[in-house]
């Protein structure tokens, strides 16, 4: 979950894809994704999107269950040093800072309900939160390429 005042929230939105022109209303949406191209293949995150400052703010807290490859995606409208914790936050997470290279810039391994404040020593643009180990069991380090599908920015 996003720490609020620990930089300036961004005013940029993250939104589902809405349907393409000539579509049903009541179309489903697709699914947005976050792909990321690890040494051992492609690891697929179904992912929520924080749109609100609210919901940034809210992020994953008071959740008991995340399903294995599912998440949060936080968008930022700068790349700078952006700061999460983990208050009322009952799963432990990974945070993937990622840069503006689309690249992933830091994993930061956390435990539930931390007041500590981590950007993970890096700037970054967008911030993944996943499962707790999540990185190490699909292979994901640092320098790993980003893609985002059905996520607009």
């Amino acid at each position: 979950m996003r720490a609020p005042g620990a930089t300036t929230l961004a005013t940029a939105l993250l939104a589902a894809a809405a349907p393409a022109a000539g579509c049903r209303a009541d179309a489903p949406r697709p699914v947005p994704r976050v792909l990321v191209d690890a040494a051992g293949g492609t690891a697929a995150v179904r992912v929520e999107v924080a749109r609100t400052e609210a919901q940034r703010e809210r992020g994953l807290m008071d959740r008991s269950r995340l399903d294995p490859d599912a998440g949060m995606i936080f968008v930022f409208a700068d790349s700078a040093r952006h700061g999460f914790w983990m208050k009322n936050t009952l799963l432990p997470l990974d945070l993937l800072f990622i840069g503006d290279d689309a690249r992933v810039a830091a994993i930061v391994r956390r435990q539930p309900l931390s007041l500590e404040v981590t950007d993970g020593g890096a700037d970054s643009r967008y911030v993944l939160e996943v499962n707790g180990g999540w990185a190490a069991e699909h292979g994901v380090k640092a320098g790993d390429r980003v893609r985002f599908e059905n996520v607009l920015y």
